[in-house]
């Protein structure tokens, strides 16, 4: 069984990549299992001196998942122009470890508008060492939906399809290396 990670960069209760990571893991394919790790707004602000012995609970937390996980699937709003503090927070907390080096890692993007956060996100997890699958992307466009409407978007089967096949690729992409 594949272990998969999957976070979600937003903290809003009502946020579309939330939603999309949840769906997700619902719809992973045999042979994989999406876990969907909610602690982001409630790790401490990374600082060096906090680490090691004093590495706070949550912050173990985060690093012990992304440890045991086979792969990391990320999906995150783009705030000005940027990836947003809450996940630039866990990654910081990951920078000093081994978990992320050569960690599969894959992008799924519920909004076609966050071209910035795309590109600085990559760019942060490629420095990290991070093995980040860049063959194919995931969009599952639910920018400007409401709640009620994502279960609608997220199972339609042309985007179950769409997950379920972004999903087998990247554990192709895990499986080969």
């Amino acid at each position: 069984m594949l272990n998969l990670l999957a976070i979600s960069g937003s903290l809003r209760a009502a946020s579309t990549n939330s939603a999309l990571v949840a769906a997700l893991a619902r719809n992973a394919p045999a042979g994989c299992r999406v876990t969907v790790h909610d602690g982001l707004g409630r790790l401490p602000i990374f600082n060096p001196d906090d680490e090691g012995e004093r590495t706070p609970r949550e912050a173990a937390e985060l690093i012990d998942a992304v440890t045991g996980a086979d792969g990391i699937i990320v999906s995150c709003p783009e705030y000005a122009h940027g990836v947003p503090g809450g996940l630039k927070n866990a990654l910081d907390w990951l920078v000093s470890r081994d978990a992320a080096i050569a960690k599969p890692a894959m992008l799924a993007h519920a909004s076609p508008r966050s071209l910035f956060a795309r590109a600085a996100l990559a760019e942060i997890m490629r420095t990290m060492s991070f093995a980040l699958y860049e063959d194919a992307m995931l969009e599952i466009a639910l920018l400007g939906k409401k709640p009620p409407e994502f279960d609608g978007i997220l199972t339609e089967p042309v985007n179950v399809l769409a997950m379920r096949n972004a999903l087998t690729a990247f554990a192709d992409f895990i499986a080969s290396r």
